[in-house]
């Protein structure tokens, strides 16, 4: 399951007629019906049968549409989902990750329950919590859109007294083994969402709590693309601000040779190339694997194209060899927009620096109308690339093996 996707349920648990759509009755019927095998106090048996069912009715549109009209039903949902066991949490809180999915249903969820962020963030961060990963998932999907992303910072600033939210959140997302009985993968899109806010990325680049060194490790973590992807999600997004480059690139934090190691195959380079290179990149096994995640491999590049915004950025990136590792990458690459991404960086390190007064590329305001032209020629390379991929499918024998922060 990607944090952008539901988990589709299981079956109906018979408390509708074999062959009897749901619809038949109407949805305010068919609310009526579910809500008193849904309180808390009902008998345990029929709450966990009527779970299933409104899980089931999750895993298809018209499902959720059915329920996101039915406020009374969502409030029970949440309450069933927060409650502890016996009660089937899981299936009530899986139920929540395919609404949470659908962001035309966030409105609905948080209009019948307006807590509904804060509670769930309880559940995630609880070290005790058994269906923390699936609170996580909800909050990962939530956090996608403006309204419950803002929402949920509000729910991690109103933290205990002294503590902080987010370091709460880095915590358990750091700390293996922080809850023994949910792996909180779900953590790192979450994070990822949050650091579009300027307030998170302020609290992630404070050069005295040394959080994104503790973020770093993960881009590598080998159990859950998910973490990953989330962690290197949330490094691009710090590498929005320009002003803290120099620290990111410099000894304090080191982020480079972080971003190029997963991207970096088991070539052998010549020694002068290989003395070019951070120690961690000198000397690779035979067996090292980029990350096999083209999506991850992107944003990457994407995060190391920001680092090279300003002409310091730009020397340090490639006083560390960067362009030995992208070659070996863009020869190797078989995702023709992930290859496309690749091109523009290494054309940013081989090329010449540009005129005075325009050496910070992310502050250069670019005219509307060439902004269009680009826009066009980046469409036009996709296009190409894909159609070249496309050519190279009938032949498999010859083929390998931004502006804001999102």
């Amino acid at each position: 399951m990607r944090e952008d996707e539901g988990v589709v349920g299981g079956s109906a648990g018979g408390l509708a007629s074999v062959g009897s759509p749901i619809v038949e009755a109407g949805p305010k019927a068919e609310a009526a019906k579910l809500l008193p095998f849904l309180a808390l106090g009902a008998r345990a048996d029929l709450q966990a049968a009527a779970a299933q069912h409104v899980l089931a009715l999750t895993g298809s549109g018209p499902g959720r549409t059915l329920l996101a009209g039915q406020a009374a039903l969502l409030r029970a949902l949440v309450e069933l989902a927060v409650a502890p066991p016996p009660a089937p949490a899981r299936d009530a809180a899986r139920a929540l990750v395919n609404l949470a999915a659908d962001p035309g249903l966030h409105e609905p969820l948080l209009a019948a329950e307006p807590g509904l962020p804060a509670r769930l963030l309880g559940c995630a961060l609880d070290p005790q919590w058994p269906w923390a990963e699936e609170a996580a998932a909800v909050l990962a999907n939530l956090s996608r859109e403006p309204v419950p992303c803002t929402a949920l910072m509000a729910a991690l600033a109103a933290a205990e007294p002294g503590e902080s939210g987010l370091e709460r959140l880095v915590l358990a997302l750091c700390t293996p083994g922080y809850n023994a009985r949910a792996p909180l993968h779900y953590l790192g899109p979450m994070l990822s969402n949050l650091s579009q806010r300027p307030a998170t990325r302020a609290f992630l680049l404070n050069h005295d709590r040394c959080v994104v060194q503790r973020l770093l490790p993960l881009t590598q973590y080998p159990d859950s693309s998910v973490r990953r992807g989330g962690v290197v999600g949330t490094l691009r997004n710090c590498c929005f601000e320009h002003r803290h480059h120099e620290w990111l690139l410099g000894p304090e934090v080191d982020i480079l040779p972080y971003l190029l190691l997963p991207l970096a195959g088991p070539e052998d380079f010549s020694e002068e190339e290989m003395e070019r290179l951070p120690v961690d990149l000198q000397y690779l096994p035979q067996d090292k694997q980029r990350d096999p995640d083209a999506d991850i491999r992107k944003m990457l590049i994407e995060a190391i194209m920001l680092l090279t915004a300003t002409a310091p950025g730009r020397k340090q990136v490639r006083d560390q060899g960067a362009y030995l590792i992208l070659r070996e990458l863009h020869n190797w690459e078989p995702e023709p927009d992930v290859r496309v991404t690749c091109e523009k960086l290494i054309q940013v390190l081989i090329g010449d620096e540009p005129e005075h007064g325009m050496e910070n590329l992310l502050e250069v305001q670019v005219p509307e109308d060439i902004e269009r032209q680009l826009q066009q020629q980046d469409r036009q390379e996709q296009s190409s690339a894909s159609g070249a991929a496309a050519a190279g499918a009938v032949a498999p024998e010859t083929r390998a093996e931004g502006a804001a922060p999102t």
